[in-house]
């Protein structure tokens, strides 16, 4: 089946309004993203803002008539706005699994390896996190998970409690439990992320030791380590609960942060830990703390 694709770039305020017709028009998915290189870094907790210049993407069944849609999009709105409108056809495809043909086993540290199913790396000694992040963000290429991997090899994971807070695909939580930790507990406000971390556990034959958990179902506990990959005001927002969930003594590892941000993420943490230098790749930032007693 193939499928006609429609993409307009309009002023935000018009946005809802077109993603509304296209809805209305009978559109089968809808996409809005960045029309004008102006990304958003850092919207507040809670909030969704939307691009100045936002592009709206639909597709639409590939038997539809496209110049038929151009009329009834400039009927609806009662202007040219069609002029704008970019179409075309697609054929059909597992679009959530098409960018795994570019995706190749990555080595992380000394011995910690992300392999796509079916692939695996010439190394001895290599331990494996076989990966479909399916619709969640969390495959080891951005340079934020990156860091957090490679600082995961790097310790001594030998009878350790670890939470993924915010855990997305649940990469982290589940190379704790394949480097030696004893448990790990897996949290995302997201459905489809907590959905995505259950059948990565399952296919890396971690589950027994994984538990998945909503924020505000955590057990009362507190874990030897804490992971959070997340935004940086989030990460500041969150500082008194991330804290409390550390044991004292107990790691704690930040990551999402841009270079520019990591010293007022640092400077909030030093309430509850004992800050390490940052590491860095790129223009991202990993921050270590101890929990104090």
């Amino acid at each position: 089946m193939a499928w006609l694709q429609l993409s307009i770039t309009t002023p935000k305020e018009q946005a809802p309004l077109i993603e509304a017709l296209f809805e209305n028009m009978g559109a089968h998915a809808i996409t809005l993203g960045d029309g004008g290189d102006d990304p958003i870094l850092e919207p507040n907790l809670g909030e969704t803002p939307l691009w100045h210049a936002t592009t709206i993407t639909a597709l639409f069944e590939g038997d539809q008539n496209p110049d038929e849609l151009r009329s009834l999009i400039n009927q609806s709105l009662n202007a040219d706005c069609s002029r704008q409108l970019k179409i075309a056809r697609l054929e059909d495809r597992v679009w959530e699994r098409a960018w795994l043909a570019d995706f190749h086993p990555m080595p992380f540290g000394q011995r910690l390896w992300v392999c796509p199913a079916g692939q695996r790396p010439d190394a001895d000694n290599a331990i494996i996190l076989e990966l479909d992040p399916g619709l969640a963000f969390g495959t080891g290429t951005h340079p934020t998970t990156a860091l957090c991997l490679k600082w995961l090899d790097s310790i001594d994971l030998k009878d350790q409690t670890v939470i993924d807070f915010g855990c997305g695909s649940g990469i982290l939580a589940i190379a704790a439990l394949l480097l030696g930790a004893k448990q790990s507990i897996a949290t995302d406000h997201d459905p489809q992320a907590l959905q995505a971390t259950l059948d990565n556990a399952r296919k890396n034959r971690v589950e027994p030791r994984l538990k998945i958990k909503e924020p505000g179902l955590l057990p009362a506990m507190q874990a030897d380590i804490l992971l959070a990959n997340i935004l940086a005001s989030t990460l500041i927002q969150l500082e008194p609960l991330l804290a409390s969930r550390v044991k004292p003594g107990g790691h704690i590892l930040l990551s999402g942060i841009l270079i520019e941000q990591a010293e007022e993420v640092r400077q909030t943490f030093r309430t509850h830990f004992e800050m390490r230098p940052p590491t860095v790749q790129k223009e991202w930032v990993a921050l270590e703390g101890i929990r104090r007693c």
